[in-house]
């Protein structure tokens, strides 16, 4: 740190993703600026939101200069891209800005800001060893006011370490059987990871050697060449089927439906005819840009069938969801974790729109509607279960290159409106909310988690122990856990 005689000096880059609400991410970096400048900094970086290369490659003359404090406002989600070209090489934390959601309930989700925070730490910590900090808040609250203060003189928020404790394990018997079921299962894959998905990147080497799941991977364009191959009549027959089953279709533009229902129909055809026992499809960008349709009601219908799915390509994820299933939990769903209400340790778990309609609050009002963010497609809008829960995900140890670690955690969905189009779940955590936010942030974990409504914890814990994997468990508190149900 330089003197605190002089002036700190703060670079503050603002990244974002023009498919949000770009006006309100504007107006809350400047701020934020303007924040820094008022607590005493001599503020410097990009004026405007970086959102493209051209505005990575402009904003990093500013990280030249030594700097005091280095802050990235995730003025609304972005991929980790910027993450990685601006401060791979960092010498010093970087201290990532997550705002709350401003929008409406009910609304689409306007900022995305703290899934995006989450995704720049993965990067930071998995891919490029580095340290990054938090803060949540938005600039008016003193919380935030306080955080800053600190960062100023020097006392950046701490890295939340791993909780290491576990609760209990299933015998080995049971995780032999969990590892036996999955041996020679097919996970089928489309396309490559999304530019900046860094969760969404695998090793299939690894994934067969722990657990016997093999990889077969199509392209984007193989699969939209399926697509095309689909029967009119059969196209028509999926579309009577689905609307049948949600009649909420029926408001649904009839020409993007149909092209649902050939999507549905392909990825039917292509697991079945290659006995996958699950999907991983690169939903974005060649689905909306190319085919005029996100798939993520195909992904649902498939998912109602019996096979998990999961959207960004996430391999991990959907090894996940198998290793859940096979230990029993029923049908799971791939989620975000994007708002934190810390005042009841609730966080709030969603998706666009991909979630089985088994798994809805209420399944005959398991609501279908053009998608929310790129207004093309089907995708489903309406609450998720309540009940207690857990939560898990496979994904990179850092500490260990080339092996896998398993994070855990639980509590309960509670009722509530959806509070963002697509699918929402209100999750009332065992622990305390803000700890495990700021742990998935600073401790590198993926933006994505696989939500369960059956308690598979124990049998999770001890498989993880049979092939070598550490967990990290935000469980139960001590004392409450010991049975298999939530």
């Amino acid at each position: 740190m330089t003197s605190l005689a002089a002036a700190p000096r703060v670079v503050v880059v603002a990244t974002a993703r023009p498919t949000f609400r770009v006006d309100v991410a504007e107006r809350l970096a400047t701020e934020a600026r303007a924040l820094l400048t008022e607590l005493g900094a001599e503020v410097t970086g990009p004026e405007g939101l970086v959102m493209t290369p051209e505005d990575v490659a402009a904003a990093k003359p500013f990280l030249a200069v030594p700097a005091d404090l280095v802050v990235n406002v995730c003025a609304s989600f972005s991929d980790a891209t910027p993450a990685l070209e601006l401060y791979g090489e960092l010498d010093q934390p970087v201290l990532l800005w997550s705002f709350r959601e401003p929008g409406p309930v009910g609304d689409r989700l306007w900022l995305n800001s703290m899934c995006g925070a989450n995704l720049f730490g993965h990067a930071l910590v998995v891919h490029a060893g580095r340290a990054p900090r938090l803060v949540h808040g938005d600039p008016h609250e003193e919380g935030t006011r306080r955080t800053l203060e600190a960062a100023l003189r020097g006392r950046l928020p701490e890295v939340v370490p791993a909780p290491t404790a576990t609760g209990p394990r299933a015998d080995r018997t049971a995780a032999e059987a969990v590892l036996a079921s999955l041996a020679g299962r097919r996970l089928g894959l489309v396309g490559d990871a999304p530019p900046g998905f860094t969760p969404s990147q695998y090793d299939g080497d690894l994934v067969a050697r722990l657990f016997g799941v093999e990889v077969e991977q199509i392209t984007v364009d193989d699969m939209f060449s399926r697509v095309a191959d689909v029967d009119a009549d059969d196209a028509t027959s999926e579309h009577g089927q689905a609307l049948e089953a949600q009649p909420s279709l029926g408001t649904v533009d009839q020409g993007q439906a149909l092209t649902s229902a050939r999507i549905t129909t392909a990825m039917r055809g292509w697991r079945d005819g290659r006995d996958l026992s699950g999907m991983a499809i690169r939903c974005w960008p060649e689905f909306p840009t190319q085919l005029g349709a996100c798939p993520c009601s195909s992904l649902s219908r498939v998912a109602d069938e019996g096979t998990p799915t999961a959207c960004e390509r996430d391999v991990y994820g959907a090894v996940t969801m198998l290793l859940m299933e096979a230990a029993g939990s029923g049908t799971t769903y791939l989620v975000d974790t994007v708002e934190l209400d810390a005042d009841r340790d609730v966080v709030r778990l969603w998706h666009c729109g991909a979630a089985a309609t088994s798994l809805a609050a209420d399944p005959a009002e398991a609501t279908q509607t053009t998608h929310c963010n790129r207004k093309l497609g089907v995708a489903g809008n309406f609450p998720l279960r309540t009940g207690p829960v857990c939560m898990a995900r496979l994904t990179e140890d850092p500490s260990r290159p080339g092996h896998l670690r398993l994070l855990l955690a639980a509590g309960e969905s509670v009722a509530e409106p959806n509070r963002f189009q697509g699918n929402t779940a209100a999750v009332r955590l065992a622990t305390d909310a803000t700890t495990f936010v700021t742990g998935l942030v600073t401790g590198g974990f993926p933006h994505h988690t696989v939500l369960a409504w059956s308690d598979v914890r124990p049998q999770l814990r001890a498989v993880a122990d049979l092939v070598g994997i550490p967990v990290v468990d935000w469980g139960l508190p001590s004392g409450t856990e010991g049975d298999n149900d939530v």
